[in-house]
């Protein structure tokens, strides 16, 4: 199957600064000290340094896939998809690269005009460029909003954590047309030891592996 654009979308997917607000999800409570809880998430997200999960990625559709993710902030990520799907995104440091298995094509971008930049830059701000539209409770999740400051119309971008350790759980993209991405995490280590070299891209067609 053919995952590029959900792929992009998943790369905030991570990681998209969305740019419109939504109107409120149905269980949403609003936080009573939002400010309080923003500057918690963006303390929690700047320290956030290296995460390894597996995760489920929910289409609009309604169909479902899996996989492995890495992440070593500043600048590095990978999302592994599980068989029989052979597509993967990494992002090196400098570049981040599209693998569509399917076509066996690879596109690529500098990471600063990628959807990335926002979850992989060193200094990550809750401010801005990007914008808090909300701050809930949702069940047992703690979840903000967030938009982008400038360029109207795009959709929303909304994380949810768990509270009691505060872990990122999941994210959700509403696109211009309703159509919800969502992607959960599961069996979430943070802080761990994770080499560089797993986030250089290699041609998967070529038998040397050759990295570019």
């Amino acid at each position: 199957m053919r995952l590029f654009l959900s792929v992009t979308v998943l790369c905030f997917a991570l990681l998209a600064l969305l740019p419109v607000a939504q109107a409120q999800t149905t269980g949403h409570t609003p936080v009573a000290d939002a400010k309080a809880a923003t500057a918690t998430i963006e303390a929690y997200l700047k320290n956030l340094r290296t995460l390894k999960a597996r995760f489920i990625q929910t289409a609009p559709d309604g169909s479902q896939t899996a996989g492995d993710f890495l992440l070593k902030r500043p600048g590095r990520m990978r999302f592994d998809y599980a068989d029989p799907v052979t597509d993967f995104i990494v992002a090196d440091g400098r570049f981040i690269y599209y693998y569509d298995g399917q076509m066996k094509e690879t596109s690529n971008a500098p990471i600063s005009q990628s959807l990335a930049d926002f979850f992989l830059r060193a200094d990550l701000e809750l401010s801005g460029d990007i914008r808090v539209t909300d701050v809930s409770t949702a069940g047992e999740l703690l979840t903000i909003s967030l938009v982008q400051a400038k360029d109207a119309g795009a959709g929303t971008l909304v994380l949810g954590f768990t509270q009691e350790p505060l872990q990122l759980k999941k994210w959700r993209i509403i696109d211009p047309q309703g159509g919800i991405t969502e992607v959960e995490l599961f069996q979430t280590s943070e802080g761990i030891a994770i080499e560089n070299n797993l986030f250089d891209y290699y041609d998967p067609s070529r038998r040397d592996r050759g990295y570019n």
